[in-house]
């Protein structure tokens, strides 16, 4: 929805948890030499002052990244994370919060020193697409675009690296972003089956969500992988948590946020938090 800008949200335990499990995807992925593609169906601007107005007006930050920031020990899989992320903070203080797609890009090219991967990310926001280009504009291997992410993503698909990373995490401010996730997945693995693919989803209304992982399991797919943090029991009223899908995941995922995710309750909501990591679908 053009409506919708992240910047009010930015850094928050949605946050935490989606990037936590993107970026470490991209350290497993990043252990081989070979060329990688990065898409991002919905990047927003990209980038993120905690200290504007607009990220202050709600603060959600403080409850999600701002919350682990001081923190001594963690467990291993957060660790690309929380490394990558203080990159852009280079004095040592909570200050900036990068979004998927400067995450993904920080990870590659500083923290693994590569050269050969390549960045795509669409964003069709007026605002926000104009500050993406902003943000962007210095960076090699990365082109953005002001198109629909879905078409975009149809049109990328097979990459000629042969080896993809693809994150989709529509706003779901209506109910056929729920129908349009599975419809782009579902092309996707016809287009190129062995790609990695990770949605977000919010957690709102338990059964809304519970239909959707039910079709997107459906599809003709190896490998999926579930994770979600959740702050509070969902009652249909505002956000009580979030998930990842992950469609051909890392062999290393599900044992790394098996590890995470009990320390990420404890420090986000040690009395009201749970979390999930399971095996929606598994290659015999």
């Amino acid at each position: 929805m053009l409506s919708y800008q992240h910047g009010f949200h930015a850094g928050n335990v949605a946050d935490v948890l989606k990037h936590a499990v993107l970026c470490s995807v991209l350290d497993y992925m990043a252990q081989k030499d070979k060329p990688l593609y990065f898409h991002d169906v919905h990047a927003g601007r990209g980038f993120y002052d905690l200290t504007h107005p607009v990220a202050q007006k709600t603060s959600e930050y403080r409850d999600g990244i701002s919350a682990l920031w001081q923190a001594t020990s963690m467990p291993v899989g957060l660790q690309p994370y929380l490394q990558t992320l203080r990159l852009f903070n280079v004095n040592g203080s909570l200050r900036f919060y990068a979004g998927s797609l400067l995450l993904a890009q920080k990870l590659l090219t500083q923290k693994h020193k590569r050269e050969q991967d390549r960045f795509f990310a669409s964003e069709l926001h007026p605002q926000e697409y104009s500050a993406l280009c902003e943000n962007t504009q210095s960076l090699v291997n990365m082109r953005v675009q002001k198109v629909d992410g879905y078409a975009a993503l149809k049109e990328a698909l097979p990459p000629k690296e042969r080896r993809a990373v693809v994150l989709i995490d529509p706003s779901y401010e209506t109910q056929s972003d729920d129908a349009a996730v599975v419809d782009a997945l579902n092309e996707a693995l016809k287009r190129f089956s062995t790609g990695v693919y990770l949605l977000w989803y919010p957690i709102v209304d338990a059964q809304r969500t519970k239909k959707m992982i039910k079709k997107i399991a459906a599809l003709p797919l190896k490998n999926l992988l579930q994770v979600e943090l959740l702050v509070r029991e969902p009652t249909g009223v505002g956000m009580a948590g979030s998930g990842m899908l992950v469609i051909n995941p890392p062999w290393s995922l599900a044992a790394a946020m098996q590890e995470t995710l009990p320390w990420l309750v404890q420090q986000l909501a040690p009395s009201s938090g749970s979390y999930r990591v399971v095996s929606l679908v598994a290659e015999d």
